[in-house]
């Protein structure tokens, strides 16, 4: 079961009269507030000038949350703007300039001074995505996906000769990207959005750090709690899979690419049509056509 799944599946009920009295004092909108379910000990007093769309559920704020420089604040939703979104247990949202549209947000995670977070129609984030690694001209292209391997690769680019193992890797690909294929994007529990603009179509994991980037589109951030990735400041990226342990920041460039486990890629680096696998690093260059690691 998806984590997405999970925090659907929590018990909500329909917002009560109550509540949306005090909702619309604190300055809250809604279009349709019949649209709205929380959770049982959701405290109304958490949530503040804030406009809610479509269908929107929202867990408890009851924690704080801890930020650089020892600065603390309670957690709970304040002058956003949220669109079928589904909210867990103390979360933090704060100063979104344009709104958060279509995501799961996980239990804990910060999402604060963004201006936009979204998905449109449906996406596999990056999964499926041809990469024209080796040859600039193309054919020797590497169908990117979470799960991608060295050897995997290897095999996909240099194999030519090989049709039907071709074919068959292809096809196994293509199965997995459709089967994580979504309409919702996640930030994943513990994961931190903070100081960024634009962010469309991303799948943010558990317990990564998304800092002052410019832009992030189509690809996954595939963080865990053990191996948290870190997406730093000035960083465009688009159509992108990074993997547990990366670290791109710095003001690099990447499209079309697939960041492995434990590399980094910093100091103004540019990268397209590249793959890097595990413990690569790149630094004040460029990378295109590149199968490294």
């Amino acid at each position: 079961m998806t984590s997405e799944s999970i925090a659907c599946l929590k018990e909500h009920r329909p917002i009560s009269d109550e509540q949306i009295d005090q909702l619309i004092a604190q300055g809250c909108t809604c279009d349709d507030w019949s649209k709205v379910l929380v959770a049982p000990g959701f405290r109304a007093e958490t949530v503040r000038s804030t406009r809610f769309s479509g269908e929107v559920k929202l867990g408890v704020f009851e924690k704080q949350v801890s930020f650089f420089g020892g600065v603390s604040a309670p957690t709970g939703i304040s002058n956003a703007t949220i669109h079928n979104c589904t909210v867990g247990d103390n979360v933090y949202v704060s100063r979104v300039r344009n709104y958060i549209a279509n995501y799961v947000i996980e239990d804990d995670a910060v999402i604060d001074n963004i201006d936009l977070l979204a998905v449109e129609g449906e996406s596999s984030f990056g999964n499926g995505l041809e990469v024209a690694v080796v040859n600039e001209a193309g054919g020797r292209e590497i169908p990117i996906y979470d799960q991608l391997s060295a050897q995997t690769a290897y095999v996909l680019a240099f194999y030519r000769h090989r049709p039907a193992v071709i074919e068959d890797l292809r096809k196994m690909i293509a199965d997995y990207a459709a089967s994580v294929t979504r309409s919702a994007g996640l930030v994943g529990k513990g994961a931190r959005v903070i100081n960024c603009r634009i962010i469309k179509n991303v799948k943010v994991g558990p317990a990564a750090v998304v800092e002052a980037v410019n832009k992030l589109d189509d690809g996954s951030i595939n963080s865990c709690p053990e191996d948290p990735v870190y997406i730093g400041p000035g960083v465009f990226a688009e159509h992108f899979i990074a993997c547990s342990g990366s670290k791109i920041t710095d003001g690099t460039i990447i499209y079309k690419c697939f960041i492995g486990q434990g590399t980094v890629l910093s100091r103004q680096y540019s990268a397209e049509n590249s793959v890097f696998f595990a413990n690569c690093g790149g630094f004040h260059g460029e990378a295109c056509a590149v199968f490294a690691g």
